[in-house]
């Protein structure tokens, strides 16, 4: 098994956040996690990263427990996270925000194969590297929030709302990009309010309601259903 989550339980204080979810990943795969605010997507993906840990069950990369690992192991096992929120450091310039992303990488020519990658996919960073990341605007924050946690070079890349607060027009050049980081062999696990333009570039979906999962299938199928339909796509149609 790629990436699977068995069973797994997380408390915040006394209040618990996941009730025991099961999903899986398989590598290669896009596959996105749909719900409303306060259903425990969030919580799922710093899981992973091991920000957060189990009260009981587990998370498990190629067998192995991530749950028992720090989160900077996490990363240096091939995990990373663009969080919620972009969280780049404003007062830092793009190339620094972006080196921040590869400390894990102790391979100078690796890096910098990996940044010339980046630019590649988000040529603005490139324009931008030397501004400072407070003053770009919000689709490059997000170029830039993405752009750092593949300096990783991730074999997992978790994205967390991706698209909140960006126009239409950027949201499908950042959808565009990540199908391409996918086609380059990254894995890709997609927390989205979008839940229409998720389904579309995903493989499979889970649907989660109050930190359970209530529902799984193809992208394709959960996009057809009346009932995901009714609750996060407006009714249906196109």
């Amino acid at each position: 098994m790629f990436l699977e989550l068995r069973n797994l339980h997380v408390k915040y204080g006394n209040v618990e956040a996941l009730h025991g979810i099961d999903i899986r990943v398989d590598e290669g795969e896009i596959v996105t996690i749909l719900g409303a605010n306060g259903a425990g997507k969030t919580t799922t993906l710093m899981s992973i990263s091991g920000l957060v840990k189990p009260s009981e069950g587990g998370v498990f990369f190629r067998d192995e427990p991530l749950h028992k690992l720090h989160s900077h192991e996490v990363v240096a096992r091939g995990i990373t996270q663009s969080p919620e929120g972009r969280r780049v450091f404003g007062t830092l310039s793009v190339l620094e925000n972006l080196y921040l992303g590869a400390f894990t990488c102790r391979d100078k020519a690796r890096v910098e194969r990996t940044l010339g990658w980046i630019f590649e996919l988000f040529p603005r960073l490139e324009e931008r590297r030397g501004q400072l990341a407070g003053t770009l605007s919000g689709g490059e924050q997000q170029m830039l929030a993405i752009g750092r946690a593949l300096m990783g070079d991730p074999k997992v890349l978790l994205l967390d709302e991706p698209s909140l607060g960006l126009a239409p027009i950027l949201v499908k050049s950042i959808f565009d990009t990540v199908r391409t980081i996918n086609q380059s062999g990254v894995t890709v696990v997609l927390v989205e309010q979008n839940a229409r333009a998720a389904l579309k570039l995903a493989t499979r979906g889970y649907v989660m309601e109050v930190g359970r999962v209530v529902m799984e299938d193809s992208a394709a199928s959960l996009l057809a259903n009346p009932e995901v339909q009714a609750a996060y796509l407006g009714g249906g149609g196109e």
